[in-house]
Formats: C-alpha cells, sequence, structure tokens
C-alpha cells in the first residue's frame, strides 16, 4: 500500500474522532498481556504460601509462554476468518476465564492450568494489537499506532509488578487476576464499536499442525533448559532445540501451508532478515529479568527497588518510541533501524563494564543509565521495523500474516534469548558478578549480530525495490 499524504503523524490523531477507542482496544489488549506477566511474578510467591506447589514455580511462566506462542500462530488465520471484531472477542474469552480460574485456584496445579488459558488468550491479544493496525489506520499513522501499542509492554513492567506486590502486600492475591477479569469483560464491550466490520471469510487456510507441534516443541525445550541447573544438560536441551527449529525452517519452506507468510522463505525477500530483527531485539529486552537479581546480589537492593531496576530498559525503549515513531523519510528510518541494536548492544556492555561486588550508589545509577539506553535502542528500531514487515506486500493478506507474525518472532526471541541467558548465567557461576557480566555482555553481542542483519535488511529491500523499478 502507498499514499501521498506527507503530513507529519502525530499521536494526537490516533484519539481523535473515529479512533480514540479503537486506540485503546489495540493498546489495552497489549496492556492487559504485559501487566498479566509481570503481576503474576510478582504475587506468586504469596500464592505459594497459600496454595504450595513451590516445585512448580517456575512452570508457571513456561505454560504460560508455550500458549503464547500456540495462540499467536494463529492469529492471522483467525482473523481472515473470523474478522477483527469476532478475533478481539476469541482472544479476550480464553483470557478471562484463565484469570478467574487463577483467581479461585486451590492448588498449584489449577492455576498452572488457569496461566495456560490465559497464555492462550495473551498471545492472541498481543498478536492482533499487530496484525489488525493495517486494517485500522491509514499507512501514515503505522509507525506511531505500532510505538503506542508497543509501549504498553513498559507500561506492564511498571504497573504489573507494583499491582501485584500490593496486592500480594495486601493478602489479597487472588483479587488481582480478578482485577484483569473485569478489565477484559469491560475490553470486550468496546470491542465491536471500536474495531473495522469485516465478515473474514475471504480466506481460510487449514491450520498448520505440523509447524504448530514442530514450534510449540521448540519452544518447550528452550523453557525447560532455561530451567537446568547442570551446564552440560542445558547446552544438550538447547542443541535438541536448535534441531527442532531447524526441522521447523525445512519444513515450511516446503508445505504450502505454514505459520510464517510464503515470502519468509522467498529469495531476494526482506522479510526473513527484518523478522530475525525484531527477534535480536526482543532477546536484548531478556535483561529485564535479570538485572534485578543482580541488583540485590551485587548491590544489595531491596527486592521492590531491584524489581524497578529491571524495568529501566523497558522506559528507555517505552519512551524512545514515542518519539523515533515520527521519523518518516526513508534514509532516517533505514538509519535508526541499523543504529537501535548497535545503541542497544552499546548500553547493555557499558551496564556489563559496570557490574561490581558491594556496588555502590553511584555504580547503579550508571547501571540504569546503561539499561536505560539499551532500551532506547530498541525504541529507535522497533517501530520502523514493524512498519517495513507490514509493508512488505502489496497482497493485503499476505501483509496480514506477515504482521500477525510479528508477535511470533517477537516470543520465539524472547524464548530463545531467555534460555540463552540462563545459561550464560550458569557459566558463570558460583560468581555472581561473572555471571552478571557474561549476560550482560552476551546480550550486547546478539545487539552487534543485529546491526549486521539490519543492514542486510536494508540491502535486501533496496535491491527489491529496484529490481520493482
Amino acid at each position: 500500500m502507498t499514499t501521498t499524504d506527507e503530513r507529519p503523524a502525530s499521536f494526537r490523531e490516533l484519539f481523535a474522532a473515529g479512533r480514540a477507542t479503537t486506540s485503546l482496544v489495540l493498546a489495552g489488549g497489549i496492556a492487559l498481556h504485559a501487566v498479566n506477566i509481570f503481576l503474576t511474578t510478582s504475587l506468586l510467591p504469596t500464592a505459594i504460601d497459600e496454595i504450595g506447589g513451590e516445585r512448580l514455580y517456575a512452570w508457571s511462566t513456561t505454560v504460560f509462554m508455550i500458549a503464547s506462542v500456540i495462540s499467536s500462530m494463529l492469529v492471522s488465520r483467525t482473523l481472515a476468518r473470523r474478522g477483527p471484531v469476532a478475533a478481539y472477542l476469541i482472544g479476550l474469552a480464553p483470557f478471562v476465564l484463565g484469570a478467574v480460574i487463577a483467581a479461585v485456584s486451590p492448588s498449584m496445579t489449577m492455576l498452572l492450568a488457569g496461566r495456560a488459558v490465559q497464555g492462550f488468550g495473551g498471545g492472541m491479544l498481543a498478536g492482533l494489537g499487530y496484525a489488525v493496525i493495517q486494517a485500522a489506520y491509514p499507512e501514515r499513522l503505522w509507525a506511531r499506532a505500532t510505538a503506542l501499542v508497543s509501549a504498553m509492554w513498559g507500561v506492564g513492567t511498571l504497573a504489573g509488578p507494583a499491582m501485584g506486590g500490593a496486592f500480594a502486600q495486601l493478602g489479597t492475591w487472588r483479587w488481582a487476576f480478578g482485577v484483569l477479569a473485569l478489565a477484559g469483560v469491560a475490553l470486550a464491550v468496546l470491542v465491536p464499536r471500536a474495531l473495522p466490520r469485516s465478515d473474514g471469510r475471504a480466506v481460510a487456510e487449514p491450520v498448520p499442525y505440523v509447524s504448530l507441534v514442530l514450534l510449540t516443541t521448540a519452544t518447550a525445550l528452550i523453557s525447560v533448559a532455561s530451567l537446568r541447573d547442570d551446564t552440560v544438560q542445558m547446552l544438550g536441551v538447547v542443541a535438541a532445540a536448535v534441531v527442532v527449529i531447524g526441522a521447523f525452517v525445512h519444513w515450511e519452506r516446503r508445505s504450502p501451508v505454514r505459520v510464517l507468510p510464503r515470502s519468509t522463505y522467498v529469495a531476494g525477500s526482506p522479510l526473513k532478515w527484518l523478522y530475525l530483527s525484531i527477534a535480536i531485539l526482543a532477546v536484548g529486552t531478556v535483561s529485564e529479568a535479570f538485572t534485578p537479581l543482580f541488583g540485590q546480589r551485587l548491590a544489595g537492593l531491596e527486592p521492590v527497588v531491584a524489581g524497578f531496576l529491571g524495568a529501566a530498559v523497558s522506559l528507555g525503549w517505552s519512551a524512545t518510541m514515542l518519539v523515533s515513531s515520527g521519523a518518516r523519510r526513508p534514509e532516517a528510518v533505514r538509519r535508526l533501524r541499523v543504529a537501535g541494536p548497535g545503541v542497544m548492544a552499546l548500553g547493555l556492555a557499558v551496564t556489563g563494564v559496570f557490574q561490581r561486588e558491594d556496588a555502590g550508589a553511584w555504580l547503579v545509577v550508571v547501571w540504569v543509565l546503561g539499561l536505560v539506553v539499551a532500551g532506547a535502542g530498541i525504541g529507535l528500531a522497533f517501530p520502523h521495523v514493524v512498519v517495513a514487515v507490514m509493508g512488505s506486500s502489496s497482497d493485503p493478506a499476505e501483509a496480514g500474516k506477515a504482521s500477525a507474525g510479528v508477535n511470533t518472532v517477537e516470543l520465539i526471541g524472547l524464548a530463545i534469548g531467555s534460555a540463552v541467558g540462563g545459561l550464560l548465567l550458569n557459566l558463570g557461576a558460583p560468581s555472581m558478578l561473572v555471571s552478571a557480566r557474561y549476560l550482560l555482555f552476551g546480550l550486547a553481542a546478539a545487539g552487534v549480530v543485529g546491526v549486521v542483519v539490519a543492514l542486510r535488511a536494508s540491502a535486501v529491500s533496496a535491491a527489491a525495490t529496484s529490481a520493482d523499478g
């Protein structure tokens, strides 16, 4: 799709008459998913004190992640078959149901079941948040809309721990899930008048069961790998996951029924490089899960303060996206897509260099600044990479599949990054200082690779444009 409208896009237009409710629903769906993730992390220890099941603690994240990946791969098909309104309601229904199950759980087993159901709904909502942008806004607003919905992950990083901690502190952790359920119902009421109408029956493709099984297996293996304490076992599980991912790619190339759009595997298409850029930027956010641990062990921070140290990356990319998404000149956009992972690498490397035992307040400030810079790098590039994915095909159906694939690739990047992060953490053990440096320098190295990938994506895109011309 192309446009001749050169007016600078503004966030105000996203909330103008006729678009405000749409923006609220798209942003609200991802906000629910993000808040749920971080809220559960902060209140789960309190829940376990009441219902038991400490040995199943780590599986709360695992079952949620697997269910989210599965549902994210069904977004484009649900959207094509049912249309935006029905697709959103289909995503909200399991999210609300899962929250209710978690709220009334008498045991950890039932809580895990609720988390799985929630994860399935949340994966749908997160994927739809990107996939519906094309139909809901004119092209000139795509970058702004992408920045808005993506910023909700930053909101979740800040609001989730605060909300979960507050309910846990009051001894009413079940009500945290109750509030999420009520918020989901409220959002469902807005959906019919917020989203574009479509019967959604123009395309009816079969479900790619083989691809789903392979990718779900790989995600499960990666999740299990991050839980292993033995380095050799972890490497073995990661190697098995890599083999399964290779089988997934091989099957996707040959099969007429696939998860990612056909153009991902076509020679000369930039889509594979754009997806890889998204995955690498997602890997950079993995630092959020580990920096609170470093803050507690190396700087003696209280758990609540250390928790907000983990939010520094999200603060950086959320704030930066709101500004960088306004860039429209092709050359400026290209530079932002290349500079983003480089800035991310710089921020993570600086944070790694200044890791110290018994770190004082000034070093913690340096850590925060480094992590904010790393997040800013993600914010510089992410909205423009997503917009490039949205515009990767002139075929609306193919472009819709490409957009829906953004969240799937993002989740895969997070899962792989978490596993690699756990591996690097264990390689440095028993020294927390060495572990911190391994992890931060390892993630910084991913950012350097991201620069190379972004350059390749730009070169392939330029070649494709030249060939079309």
